[in-house]
């Protein structure tokens, strides 16, 4: 009997184990870690997200709704690094890493740099830890994007996208 109450035990401790070691793989997760990274120059820009996917939803006033903070991804927060001082849409941001938010709009996408970068979703965030905000139009997509995606071109334009919405703004 007592051998019996030990293998349990042993058992029930390797299940905890590789329990929480696949939790410390991000792949595996079901929205897994991206991170894009480019140099306009001398600035290297890296933006560090979760890619959630559509899986037939209505993602944008749906999913997403109209006019409230997003994290910009999924799981932890969205952040943003600049290695030096530049413009976003015209207006200065100082180099450092941010948490990057957004509130989509049907017709206007508020880009947000805040202080906190790195929490949980949008759940710790606060307006009064803006750094700056920026507003820019959404337009529509070719096609259906299926995983949500962030990518930094060459030109410095950073480029948002899922399901049929797209969103850019400038880092010169």
């Amino acid at each position: 009997m007592k051998s019996l109450k030990i293998a349990s035990v042993l058992a029930l401790s390797l299940i905890m184990v590789f329990s929480a070691n696949a939790q410390k793989d991000k792949s595996k997760r079901k929205s897994p870690p991206a991170q894009v990274s480019q140099e306009i120059d001398g600035t290297k820009i890296t933006i560090d997200y979760s890619k959630p996917s559509k899986k037939g939803r209505d993602i944008f006033g749906g999913l997403e709704a109209y006019g409230k903070v997003w994290r910009t991804g999924a799981n932890e927060s969205t952040w943003i690094e600049l290695s030096s001082d530049v413009e976003v849409e015209g207006k200065k941001l100082a180099a450092g890493k941010y948490g990057l938010f957004t509130i989509p709009g049907e017709d206007e996408w508020t880009i947000i740099f805040n202080k906190k970068w790195d929490g949980w979703g949008a759940y710790e965030y606060k307006e009064a830890d803006d750094v700056l905000r920026v507003k820019v139009k959404p337009s529509s997509t070719d096609g259906v994007v299926e995983v949500f995606s962030i990518d930094i071109e060459k030109s410095g334009d950073v480029i948002i996208a899922w399901d049929q919405t797209k969103v850019e703004f400038s880092i010169r």
